[in-house]
């Protein structure tokens, strides 16, 4: 019997042993990153300017990275606050857990090099090697070109610095652990985009500006085979359960029967205060889809992405937009 207890104790242990050696190796190994990039991007005029545009209207990075006014239809950006970040996106609306958006204000970034930018942008880590959640969409910016990456960062380098520091990340097992295999190992850049494809532009589009994150149905975060841009993803929000709407070409349940000048003003309908950003009620309908920020859109962009989603394979999903809280 000791001779047994002997050889269970030495089992037990060489076990404990070995989950501690791939613990600590799985935390050594993981992000799997390459280093951040060494580069200098120059701040000129234009790519300042295009960055403006596309983190605001396209990728709508200053979306999530700022305080939004939810007593307002579409939860309009609270001037002087864009880029402080802060918003909790917490287990009280259906999160693993509690994560909170990052300051991207030269107040939290001038420590920050303009690879270690990119590369969180793009591959989801930290300046200090951290994976990022991706409900900052790292997957699709990857897709963004070289020159649009450069841009969106000499925008953010000329933010007003405002300050504004918030908690790690507080993820629920083992997601906690999941997160960390997320991140990309590097930034590989896609061609230009031809400005002159229509169809071409308007994928590209779609993809830096992450419809399909909330447009797509996904099983434990892989999309659904059947069900790109189909609608049907559920956010369960304080003032009621949103859904996100059918994109594709469906005649009866998606944007089959629009037309291009309909589906241009729809976005252009949100495009100032007097056209429709109004005051709702606590279980008014109301929509976390950043209208008056896509509003700002040029015609001829969103004209691209109507071009693009005509293509995709119609389905056939009605939902039921907004149900309020009782």
């Amino acid at each position: 019997m000791k001779k047994f207890l002997k050889i269970l104790g030495i089992a037990v242990t060489v076990i404990v042993v070995l989950l501690l050696a791939g613990f600590v190796y799985f935390n050594i190994a993981f992000p799997d990153v390459d280093p951040a990039p060494d580069i200098k991007v120059e701040l000129t005029a234009d790519r300042i300017e295009r960055g403006k545009y596309l983190a605001n209207h396209v990728t709508v990075c200053i979306d999530c990275h700022s305080t939004r006014d939810w007593n307002k239809f579409s939860g309009p950006i609270v001037p002087g606050t864009e880029g402080k970040g802060g918003d909790k996106f917490g287990r009280d609306i259906g999160f693993p857990g509690d994560i909170f958006s990052k300051n991207i204000t030269p107040a939290s970034l001038n420590q920050w090099t303009d690879g270690e930018i990119l590369r969180a942008i793009t591959c989801g880590v930290s300046k200090d090697g951290n994976a990022l959640f991706p409900i900052m969409p790292f997957p699709d910016y990857s897709k963004l070109s070289r020159e649009d990456l450069y841009s969106i960062i000499a925008y953010i380098r000329t933010l007003k610095p405002v300050e504004g520091n918030y908690p790690a990340h507080d993820l629920d097992f083992p997601l906690n652990y999941i997160v960390k295999t997320m991140p990309i190992k590097n930034y590989s850049a896609p061609k230009e985009p031809d400005r002159n494809n229509a169809i071409a532009y308007g994928e590209y589009l779609v993809t830096v500006g992450g419809c399909n994150g909330c447009h797509t149905q996904t099983d434990k975060g892989t999309p659904i085979p059947g069900k790109t841009l189909a609608g049907g993803v559920n956010f369960d929000l304080p003032f009621g359960v949103l859904t996100s709407a059918n994109l594709t070409p469906d005649t009866e349940t998606g944007i089959g029967r629009w037309t291009k000048d309909f589906f241009i003003a729809r976005f252009k309908a949100y495009a100032s205060d007097s056209a429709g950003i109004k005051n709702v009620e606590r279980n008014e309908f109301n929509t976390i889809m950043p209208w008056t920020m896509y509003a700002g859109m040029t015609e001829e962009d969103l004209g691209h992405i109507y071009d693009y989603l005509k293509t995709v394979k119609p389905v056939k999903n009605q939902v039921q937009i907004f149900i309020p809280k009782k």
